[in-house]
């Protein structure tokens, strides 16, 4: 192997770097120095020298990822995205933190482009690499020919300390070593100190040993400056395309500065003084801050044509792949742009009304209906596809020897999984959804709040969503989770009450920007449209609408229900009818859905005139008063369930048809 010479403009440029993130912490009075002076080396090694990128095509489905676990350390990547052309400015640098910039506290995706993923929540970032890196080998598996290599990247992350003590990073490195993930290569940044001071304190495993039994290559390099040796590793690391490598370089936090390897380096200003002797020690002015060498800009000039030679390169071999190949070249442009093949919604199944089907098996249903016409749609369960009903029939298993496989075999890691489909959505081509029980959404809680920040579609069937479970008890009956996943601002959770409902349910997901969260029932449900979707259920897209109205279409009262409780809200309003009274029944599948329509729609469904309101729903009433209003009424569940069969359940808990007419009644 030949490791190239590494010159004065190379040390030029990462000074730069170094610089330019610890002026921008300086100027904001906010942020982290210590990352980017001690982990500058290793970066501009890997994206001055292996990084596959154009910064004329931040989107060239081909290229390179890079993910910078550690969020915290954002000024490091934004000076880089400044000095390598992605539009970033100087002012935009000295903006770093502050309101309407597009220099965030922690890297957000697509703001500003060249950042590949929302980072901040440690752990999280090493994880969606996984993802990615498996999209890689998915894509390649599909579209790549033996003349034509198609797909060919690699993922790149830079992870600390702190990402490697979560848990998820724990998960998501165990199926990425089962999964040989051998174009994935991960800098990690070992300084060995923490906020609360060394690493002695909290970690002092032997994380070489760790990742070895993961399934992992591991390099040891033991000084951060030494850019040869960081060179030679991660050539070593792209040798070995059967397992993910893990490069373990030594650093010094805040290297340079009159702070280095103290933990004061890590989360503050290094204050005027500490800036000049720190800007003294790397021999520039004391006081030219935000200054940047002609020298470096042209440096990085350099090497992005490189880069713009290569895409330029694949392009041509696109082109000619499309000629070869043009039933593939054409659904690799559908899939790539996000769109749908014509009458894609005809493949849908049919129900009979009065059918008996629980809204998890109606889901896999669909699902394998719609897999053979949108080859995108791939995922997997936290070990629970057969009561999840989430696996794709025929379709394989994704593996080392299977790319083509398009089901998931995640095991019992609820949290990496989360974290993993937001990688497989990061990718260009893919649709992924993942699954386990209600009751365990609270694993994948932060997968599903970084979902909502970066408005990717990864879809979460959450089964087993309500007392229904049953026997299990209050450990496995979901409670508090739909109102905790309608608090995540821009997840759109939807809870269906017949297969239908479900049918639109899915319909929504496939094509809704930002995540959604499908609530399944573990318990078989009575069918209650006609056998005509997506005619019948029509309003279910609006995510409410009038299910059944007053017998002499002049309401005077309203059940709202969502899920399985439909059905119950529809058995009271028969025995009200005999009472005489006119009660509506409104089907409330998805708040959020729901409150964009039209103000004009909304008041159609649920009149404001129409005061007397009952809410159904098998679980607490947090959030319901939005549509009850002052006099509304809600029947939940506020305390934990119980175990016991689901039907003594309902029935204990008040879940009945005469209670729910007998709680309406109290009403007039």
């Amino acid at each position: 192997m030949v490791i190239p010479t590494f010159n004065r403009k190379d040390w030029a440029s990462i000074n730069t770097l170094r610089l330019l993130a610890m002026d921008m912490v300086e100027k904001a009075q906010s942020g982290h120095p210590g990352l980017p002076l001690g982990a500058a080396p290793m970066v501009y090694v890997l994206l001055s020298r292996f990084l596959k990128h154009d910064p004329t095509d931040p989107k060239w489905p081909n290229r390179d990822r890079f993910i910078l676990s550690p969020g915290h350390g954002s000024a490091l990547l934004y000076a880089w995205l400044h000095l390598a052309g992605y539009g970033l400015t100087l002012e935009d640098l000295k903006n770093f933190r502050q309101w309407g910039s597009l220099t965030p506290g922690h890297p957000e995706y697509n703001h500003p482009l060249g950042v590949e993923a929302t980072t901040g929540p440690l752990g999280h970032g090493l994880a969606m690499g996984v993802g990615l890196a498996i999209a890689e080998k998915m894509l390649a598996g599909r579209f790549n020919r033996p003349e034509f290599t198609i797909f060919d990247h690699r993922i790149y992350a830079l992870v600390s300390d702190g990402d490697l003590m979560e848990g998820i990073a724990a998960e998501a490195a165990s199926l990425a070593g089962t999964l040989e993930l051998g174009n994935l290569i991960y800098l990690y940044d070992d300084n060995q100190i923490s906020i609360e001071g060394s690493t002695e304190l909290s970690f002092t495993e032997d994380v070489r040993a760790r990742f070895l039994a993961y399934g992992w290559q591991v390099i040891v390099v033991s000084e951060g400056d030494d850019l040869g040796s960081i060179y030679q590793a991660i050539q070593n690391a792209r040798a070995d395309r059967n397992h993910p490598s893990l490069l373990m370089i030594r650093t010094v936090l805040g290297a340079g500065s009159p702070k280095e390897g103290l933990p004061k380096a890590h989360g503050e200003p290094l204050g005027p003084e500490a800036i000049r002797a720190t800007r003294s020690f790397y021999g520039y002015p004391s006081d030219q801050e935000f200054t940047v060498d002609q020298r470096v800009y042209d440096n990085f000039k350099n090497l992005g044509l490189i880069h713009q030679e290569t895409r330029a390169a694949w392009l041509k071999k696109l082109a000619a792949y499309k000629k070869a190949f043009p039933n593939e070249a054409s659904e690799l442009q559908r899939r790539l742009t996000g769109e749908k093949p014509t009458n894609w919604l005809r493949a849908l199944p049919t129900f009979k009304k009065g059918e008996i089907v629980a809204t998890r098996s109606a889901s896999g249903q669909i699902l394998n209906a719609l897999a053979p016409i949108l080859p995108e749609l791939v995922g997997g369960s936290a070990d629970l596809a057969p009561s999840n009903k989430t696996e794709l029939n025929a379709l394989g298993f994704f593996s080392a020897i299977t790319p083509n496989g398009r089901n998931l075999h995640f095991g019992v890691r609820e949290a990496a999984m989360g974290a993993i489909a937001n990688g497989l959505a990061l990718a260009d081509g893919l649709i992924p959804f993942v699954a386990t029980f209600l009751v365990f959404s609270d694993f994948t809680r932060p997968a599903l709040r970084l979902a909502a920040m970066m408005k990717i579609r990864t879809i979460f069937v959450f089964t087993h969503d309500s007392i229904g479970v049953g026997e299990d008890g209050p450990t496995h009956q979901p409670i508090e989770h739909l109102a905790t996943l309608r608090a995540i601002p821009g997840l759109t959770v939807i809870r269906p009450a017949d297969a239908y409902e479900t049918a639109a349910a899915w319909q929504s997901a496939l094509t809704r920007p930002g995540p959604t969260a499908l609530a399944l029932s573990r318990q078989d449900l009575p069918v209650l449209h006609l056998n005509d979707f997506p005619n019948s259920v029509g309003n279910a897209l609006k995510g409410g609408y009038i299910l059944s109205e007053a017998l002499n279409k002049n309401p005077e009262a309203i059940i709202l229900a969502t899920g399985s409780e439909v059905s119950l809200a529809l058995s009271a309003q028969k025995i009200l009818n005999d009472r005489g009274r006119q009660v509506r029944v409104v089907s409330l599948p998805s708040w959020e859905i729901f409150d964009e329509q039209p103000l004009n729609y909304r008041e159609t469904v649920l009149p404001s005139r129409l005061t007397r309101r009952l809410s159904l729903e098998a679980g607490l009433s947090l959030g319901w008063n939005r549509y009850l209003g002052p006099t509304g009424r809600a029947l939940s569940i506020e305390t934990f369930g119980a175990s016991a069969p689901a039907a003594r359940l309902f029935a204990e808990f008040g879940f009945t048809p005469i209670n729910v007419a007998n709680l309406l009644e109290q009403l007039y």
